[in-house]
Order: structure tokens, then C-alpha cells, then sequence
């Protein structure tokens, strides 16, 4: 695993007003950056972030895909889904993106822990209605899940996008929170036989599986085959 290269502030820690929605923790404020560049690098690696919102005193979390564009996160569903046209409303947001990137395994069972990166970002959901807005949404998705695929691919067609909403969520406030450390054991556990250390972990693409049902013979694009989410 590579050592993340972003830029950090381990002493960062406070809340952006008296009302502010981020809590943070008075245990590890080292943990927590405020560069918005850091934030950016996270939401742009990651693939699935989970949502959650409330609805008459009822609270829902549902993971969906999405993409950043500038400080606008995009979701992206289907016009029938009964979630997505409640955010449509403009509801208040809760979005969080997590990744992983190794487990710490410590001596004692207690001192186990994760690296890790994370985005809690704040906003309220906005139906995006705009034909020019709309496609810019479905490009910035796409490519954000596989860059050089609409380039590629059909576009789509004006039955697709009518099929399909966007939620368009401005971030009004983020926390971003990582790990990337090593073993952090009592003095005491240090003389036990037992192995200690960090087990990298990173979204790896296996060898691609082409779909023979259509034209045959078609070569596997360099952008499928090099395929690689680690941004840093």
C-alpha cells in the first residue's frame, strides 16, 4: 500500500459554527484534515457513498453511485425510485464515502484497528432539470466510474434520460476523517508470540471478462484493461 501523499493537518479539529452538524472527536483530533483537497481526493476515488435523510420521523440510509463536480456531488438513479424523488424535494442530506485501505492487526485483540479515509458531507438534495446540467451530471458519472467510457459507449438515447434522475446535492458542510498509521500496542503486549502489522487492502481490477453475445473479436479498451481507482 501506497503512503497517502494528501495534505494533511494531523491538529485539525473544530466546528465551523455553534450549530454546526460536525462533531468530530475530542479523542483523536489528529485524525480529522480540513484541506478541501483532501475532501475532493476521497469523494473522487470512491464509488458508492451511502445516503441518509429522514422522512416523517422515520430515517433511511440507501447506497447509491456518485460523482463530484467541483463542490456538487451528483446521485444517480431511476425517476420511479420513491427515495430519490423524496430528496428531490430538497430534504436535508447526510452523505457519507469510506475507504479502506488496510487492516491493523495488533497483539491484543483490542488495539485492532483500520486505515481508513472518509467523507461525511452535508447538503440538501436539488432535482437537476436542466438538459445541460442533466447531461453534464450523466457524463461526469460515467467517467467517474471508468474514465474513457463515454467517449466509448453509446450515449444515451432521449428515452434513457427519461428514465433517469439526478440529484444534485452543493456540500455545505464536510468532515473528512482518516487512519493511516501502524500498530499502536501496550508496552507490556510487545514480547507476546504474535505477529503484528498492516494488511494493505485496495480495489484491484481482475483479468476482464468480454461479453460474447454481440460482435465478436472486440479488443478490451486500455482504460479497461489499466483500470486503477487509487488516486494518489
Amino acid at each position: 500500500m501506497k503512503k497517502s501523499s494528501l495534505p494533511r493537518n494531523p491538529s485539525s479539529f473544530h466546528l465551523k459554527t455553534k450549530s454546526s452538524r460536525i462533531q468530530g472527536s475530542r479523542y483523536y483530533p489528529k485524525r480529522y484534515d480540513l484541506d478541501p483537497n483532501t475532501r475532493n481526493v476521497i469523494l473522487d476515488e470512491g464509488l458508492v457513498c451511502h445516503v441518509a435523510f429522514n422522512i416523517d420521523n422515520q430515517p433511511f440510509i440507501i447506497p447509491t453511485g456518485y460523482c463530484r463536480v467541483d463542490d456538487t456531488l451528483y446521485l444517480h438513479g431511476s425517476v420511479g425510485s420513491h427515495f430519490f424523488m423524496q430528496m428531490a424535494k430538497g430534504i436535508p442530506l447526510c452523505i457519507s464515502v469510506t475507504i479502506v485501505d488496510g487492516l491493523v492487526l495488533a497483539r491484543s485483540v483490542f488495539h485492532h484497528s483500520m486505515n481508513y479515509r472518509s467523507v461525511v458531507a452535508f447538503g440538501k438534495g436539488r432535482l437537476v432539470d436542466s438538459d445541460e446540467e442533466r447531461w453534464l451530471a450523466a457524463e461526469k458519472f460515467t467517467e467517474h466510474v471508468i474514465p474513457g467510457r463515454w467517449a466509448e459507449a453509446r450515449q444515451p438515447s432521449a428515452s434513457d434520460m427519461k428514465k433517469t434522475m439526478f440529484i444534485a446535492v452543493e456540500i455545505e458542510e464536510a468532515s473528512v476523517k482518516l487512519r493511516d498509521g501502524g500498530v499502536g500496542d501496550d508496552p507490556e503486549d510487545m514480547d507476546l508470540d504474535v505477529w503484528a502489522g498492516v494488511l494493505p487492502l485496495q480495489i484491484m481490477p481482475f483479468e476482464p471478462m468480454s461479453d460474447e453475445s454481440g460482435k465478436p473479436g472486440l479488443a478490451v479498451p486500455a482504460y479497461v484493461h489499466d483500470y486503477n481507482r487509487s488516486f494518489f
